[in-house]
């Protein structure tokens, strides 16, 4: 699952290898969270629970029915679409190879690799499951916490030693 090598390289730059098998509710975790910290996902809810409790308030039970389905409907869409993409996209279907060094990360499977430097990268967030660093602002590297196991502490340390504070809002 996971190889930490945690080893030092050249002088002093230190290094840390991932193995990480990224599965569907990984994916669905990193898209209630993006959905819900976007100003539509906001609103979505905001109106889907304005409309619960009109119903309430004034007996007007479909006003209950297009709240529940307004409350109901991202989340749902967003489960069937993390599994559609985890099944489809040849990316999740083999354990992504990671490298966080001084540089940034570089994340590898089979023959091709990309690398995104730190200086590049928008924000680092986390979830109960996972550590999301956003490399633009649609698009992240999952960390899922279950598969880094003992060495959650060191990908943070990694992250918050290259990336400015107020671009880290991990909790541990």
């Amino acid at each position: 699952k996971l190889k930490n090598k945690g080893k030092t390289e050249g002088r002093g730059r230190k290094m840390l290898e991932l193995d990480v098998k990224i599965e569907s509710k990984d994916l669905y975790d990193y898209m209630l969270r993006h959905s819900y910290n976007s100003p539509s996902g906001i609103l979505g809810s905001c109106f889907g629970a304005l409309l619960v409790v009109l119903a309430v308030l004034t007996g007007q039970w479909m006003y209950l029915v297009f709240g529940i389905i307004m409350l109901a409907y991202l989340p749902w869409t967003l489960f069937l679409r993390s599994k559609k993409q985890a099944l489809t996209n040849a990316g999740f279907q083999k354990p992504l190879h990671y490298v966080l060094d001084d540089t940034g990360v570089t994340i590898s499977q089979g023959e091709e690799s990309v690398q995104y430097l730190w200086e590049e990268m928008v924000k680092a967030v986390s979830t109960g499951r996972s550590i999301i660093l956003y490399t633009s602002p649609v698009n992240a590297t999952l960390f899922p916490r279950r598969e880094l196991g003992d060495k959650t502490v060191a990908v943070i340390e990694m992250i918050s030693t290259h990336m400015p504070a107020n671009k880290v809002k991990i909790r541990t």
